[in-house]
């Protein structure tokens, strides 16, 4: 398979995959599992839209992240060796051994530890959006809380300054979701340059951070080399910020289209550990995990992908659908099956879960408890949205404070 030939697949990520994303899934759905398709740029794919068949791919070792096992299918993006090196590009003793480096960072015990910071954190950002509403200002959700707060939560943990924070979303977000290949490109070589400079920076002045631990593991126990201690950075840094960014855009677009739910989370704050995992699985932003390269022949759904094609597991898919979850397109806080694919399954479950779920629970609280009369300030409608392949969330997300708090504001 070649690119040549994939001009004769079917192409569903187009207008209306970016209209509504959630309906093209249903349609591919109800034809089959595995469809052979075409990315924007012409590679082909093999895309899983079964949940069964989507869950079993995350723990399928024959299904590989690391590009070594690439034909000439899609590969994902071209990172030099020092951002590549990282945890969504290897498999087993590797990814193990990294994975070890990093994860005391994460457990929910020192996550738990990290609470009273996360909470002081979203009073402050919250505090300004408040402020801003009530002086009669629109204020953007994105820009006040939902880009900030993982930003200085994760930025916090490796000590990265707070004004080269904003920076490096940014460089980020032109990477996920680039206007040109201009901007794509650009965009990585200056989130590598900064992190080499990051790298250089601790290395004179180490501290009491992640970042600092990770370099000593580096230097004086040769427990992984230059370009994985940079991957690792990079990985933590994108990933730990722009997932929860999402999250919790995505969480309060849904939260404000389903008023007679959100009353009830208003009037019983017990509901919101259940109503963060339906929300996960509901209005998770990644819309696919990450690539895999099929190491040999493998049967999925019926049909059997050659070895070295590219496999995309579609979570949007997954989590709507009928055959695991009743009534899927349906946002429900007391849904019974809450075991969702949002963050992983199997060997690649999200380090940073517990993380994400403290900060996107805490933000959701903050503006259930302090902004009873927020809404959007157009209809859910008119939200704009950025939407590829990979992920969905709002580009912004303006709201104003009603004059009185309604069924349908938070």
């Amino acid at each position: 398979m070649t690119h040549d030939t994939s001009t004769s697949l079917s192409q569903p990520f187009g207008p209306d995959f970016q209209a509504d994303p959630y309906a093209v899934f249903r349609q591919l759905r109800e034809k089959g599992s595995v469809h052979q398709v075409a990315l924007p740029d012409g590679s082909p794919v093999w895309l899983v839209t079964h949940e069964a068949d989507v869950r079993s791919g995350l723990t399928d070792p024959r299904l590989s992240v690391d590009k070594k096992h690439s034909g000439t299918g899609f590969k994902g993006f071209a990172l030099p060796p020092a951002l590549d090196a990282n945890l969504l590009n290897l498999d087993g003793g590797d990814h193990l051994r990294l994975r070890r480096l990093i994860a005391r960072g994460f457990t929910p015990r020192h996550v738990d530890a990290l609470r009273s910071h996360i909470a002081r954190a979203v009073d402050t950002f919250v505090g300004r959006l408040v402020g801003r509403l009530e002086a009669g200002q629109q204020a953007d959700l994105v820009a006040e809380l939902a880009r900030p707060l993982p930003l200085k939560i994760i930025g916090d943990l490796f000590a990265v300054p707070a004004q080269e924070q904003e920076q490096f979303s940014e460089w980020i977000s032109g990477m996920l979701a680039p206007t040109s290949k201009e901007q794509l490109v650009q965009s990585i070589v200056n989130i590598h340059q900064y992190l080499v400079g990051l790298m250089a920076t601790r290395r004179a002045s180490p501290g009491d951070d992640i970042l600092s631990g990770l370099i000593a593991a580096r230097d004086e126990d040769d427990r992984l080399t230059e370009d994985e201690l940079v991957s690792l950075a990079f990985l933590i840094l994108g990933a730990g910020s722009e997932n929860v960014q999402h999250q919790i855009s995505n969480a309060v677009v849904t939260l404000l289209d389903h008023p007679l739910q959100l009353s009830e989370l208003r009037e019983d704050p017990e509901l919101l550990p259940a109503a963060v995992e339906e929300l996960l699985r509901y209005a998770h932003p990644n819309l696919s995990a990450i690539r895999r390269f099929a190491t040999e022949p493998v049967d999925i759904g019926g049909i059997r992908i050659p070895a070295g094609d590219t496999v995309l597991l579609a979570l949007g898919a997954a989590h709507r659908d009928p055959t695991r979850y009743p009534q899927p397109d349906q946002f429900d806080i007391h849904r019974v099956d809450k075991d969702h694919l949002a963050l992983g399954h199997g060997l690649h479950y999200c380090l940073g879960a517990a993380l994400a779920r403290t900060q996107i629970t805490l933000a959701i609280d903050a503006l259930l408890r302090r902004v009873p009369g927020m809404q959007l300030a157009s209809v859910p409608d008119g939200v704009r949205w950025t939407t590829t392949f990979r992920f969905r969330a709002p580009r912004e997300l303006p709201v104003v404070l009603a004059p009185a708090a309604s069924a349908g504001t938070v």
